[in-house]
C-alpha cells in the first residue's frame, strides 16, 4: 500500500470543540482546551496516523466577528489554514445549531469557494429527530461533500470520520516522523499549557489580555527540566488578580500547569512563574510573530 500525506483543517465558531476533536484524532494533547470562547490563538498542527496515512490536522482559532486588531489576526489565521489544506472539516456545536456564528462560517466557505464536509459535533447532548432535521438545514445552508455525526468528547463516530479523512489524503511521503504529534516546540507548547491554566482559573474578560512567554528553560542531569515562565497582562490593577491573596491565584495556576506539563513532557518539571504588565502586548509586532500571526499594520 502506498503511502498517503495531506493537511485538513478544522474550521468553526468558537468553542464548538475543535482543540478536543484534534486532541482526540492525534491521540496526545497538542492543544489546549478550555471551556472559554476564543482560546486558541493561533494554527496548531496535530499529526496523526491511519495505516499508511499521515494525516496534519490544523486546529484553527474560532471564527467570529472581529473586533481588536488580535481577534482580526486570529480570523485571518483561521481561514488561511482553509485556504492551505487538502480538506476542510466544518465542526459546529449540534446543541447551537446555525446560528450567527455558523452561518458566519458558511458566508465565509461561499466567499472562498471551498469545498469542505460537516461535523456536527456533542451529538449525545441533542435528540435524533432534531439532529436530522439540523443536518437538512445545514445541507440547505450550503453544498457540503459529506454529514458526518460525532461527539468529540466521546469519540462516538471520531474513528470513522479519521478514516474517511485518511482514504481522500493525496498520495506522497510522509512529511513528519511516524512518532511526531505536533508541529510545536516544546517551550511554545509549555507557555500554551499555562495559559490554558490563566483561563480556567481565572474569569469574566481577564485571561483574553493575558499572554504567557516561556522565558528559560534548563535540562537537569536527571532528566528533569527548569521552566521559566511570565504571564504578561495589559493593566497594573490586573497583577493582584492573577496572584490571588497571598499568591494563592498564581499558585494555583502554576501547580496545575506543572502537572499538566509533566503529564505532557514525561519528565519532571520544576516552574516558576511571574507575573508582570506590558500595557501593549497586543499591538506588538514581536508577539504576533511569536503566536504565528500576520500583524495587522
Amino acid at each position: 500500500m502506498s503511502k498517503r500525506c495531506g493537511y485538513v483543517a478544522i474550521v468553526g465558531p468558537p468553542n464548538a470543540g475543535k482543540s478536543t476533536l484534534l486532541n482526540l484524532l492525534v491521540g496526545s494533547k497538542v492543544a489546549i482546551v478550555t471551556p472559554k470562547v476564543q482560546t486558541t490563538r493561533t494554527r496548531v498542527l496535530g499529526i496523526a496516523m491511519e495505516g499508511e496515512t499521515q494525516i496534519i490536522f490544523v486546529d484553527t482559532p474560532g471564527i467570529f466577528a472581529p473586533k481588536r486588531r488580535l481577534d482580526r489576526a486570529m480570523v485571518r489565521a483561521a481561514w488561511t489554514g482553509a485556504q492551505d489544506a487538502d480538506r476542510v472539516v466544518v465542526l459546529i456545536d449540534s446543541q447551537r445549531g446555525l446560528d450567527e456564528e455558523a452561518q458566519g462560517v458558511i458566508a465565509g466557505l461561499k466567499a472562498s469557494g471551498r469545498a469542505a464536509s460537516l461535523a456536527l459535533n456533542k451529538i449525545d447532548a441533542i435528540d435524533k429527530p432534531k439532529l436530522l432535521d439540523l443536518a437538512a438545514r445545514f445541507s440547505e445552508a450550503y453544498p457540503f461533500d459529506a454529514i458526518y455525526m460525532i461527539s468529540a468528547l466521546t469519540g462516538n463516530g471520531v474513528a470513522e470520520l479519521k478514516a474517511t479523512l485518511a482514504a481522500m489524503m493525496p498520495e506522497g511521503p510522509w512529511l513528519y516522523p511516524e512518532d511526531q504529534a505536533a508541529d510545536m516546540s516544546e517551550r511554545l507548547l509549555a507557555s500554551e499549557i499555562t495559559r490554558e491554566q490563566v483561563f480556567l482559573k481565572l474569569h469574566q474578560e481577564l485571561p483574553y489580555a493575558a499572554h504567557v512567554e516561556t522565558e528559560g528553560w534548563k535540562d537537569g542531569k536527571k532528566g528533569d527540566v527548569r521552566i521559566e515562565q511570565t504571564i504578561y497582562i495589559t493593566r497594573d490593577n490586573h497583577k493582584a488578580i492573577v496572584l490571588g491573596k497571598g499568591g494563592r491565584t498564581v499558585k494555583a495556576i502554576g501547580a496545575a500547569a506543572r502537572a499538566e506539563m509533566e503529564k505532557v513532557l514525561d519528565r519532571r518539571v520544576h516552574l516558576f512563574l511571574f507575573v508582570k504588565v506590558r500595557e501593549n502586548w497586543q499591538d506588538d509586532p514581536e508577539r504576533y510573530q511569536a503566536m504565528g500571526l500576520e500583524f495587522e499594520k
